[in-house]
């Protein structure tokens, strides 16, 4: 298929799955209403049959759960040369630096580990996390909270 400004190749294939699979499809993306696939005629019907949930800032905290707390310790599980546990206990911050969203917090803490492995301390330090950039929306909502350096792993 040749690609068209229209949308309509980006269209027919989902449109002709939902109308033979009993399915419920879930398309997800950044701004996914204003790409090809619901443009056009046939990105429009595609577009009425769907329903649009859009996602904000993950929760720092749901009922008694922490959901952003556990992220983080997923994330930090992923790190080798690093004590388990001490990222965890910073969620309130972390949330607050990375504005809630889920895409920066990953990125945060990986530039941080490579941070610490290049220049030898092997640890992350609250300093550390405060030089690395995000993401352009997650960015403006960067307040540091001071300027001592809190070790938060090995």
């Amino acid at each position: 298929m040749a690609p068209s400004s229209t949308g309509a190749e980006a269209a027919d294939l989902p449109k002709d799955l939902t109308e033979r699979i009993p399915a419920t499809f879930v398309y997800a993306g950044s701004d996914v209403t204003t790409t090809a696939l619901f443009s056009g005629v046939r990105g429009a019907q595609l577009a009425a049959r769907s329903s649009l949930v859009e996602c904000g800032m993950f929760p720092a905290r749901l009922g008694k759960h922490e959901p952003f707390k556990e992220r983080i310790t997923a994330v930090e599980t992923a790190l080798s040369a690093h004590r388990a546990g001490t990222l965890p206990r910073h969620a309130s911050s972390l949330h607050q630096r990375t504005a809630g969203r889920i895409g920066s917090l990953p990125r945060l803490i990986r530039q941080a580990a490579v941070t610490a492995s290049s220049d030898g301390r092997q640890r992350i330090t609250k300093t550390s996390l405060d030089t690395i950039r995000l993401g352009h929306l997650a960015e403006p909502h960067h307040r540091p909270t001071t300027n001592r350096s809190r070790t938060l792993g090995r």
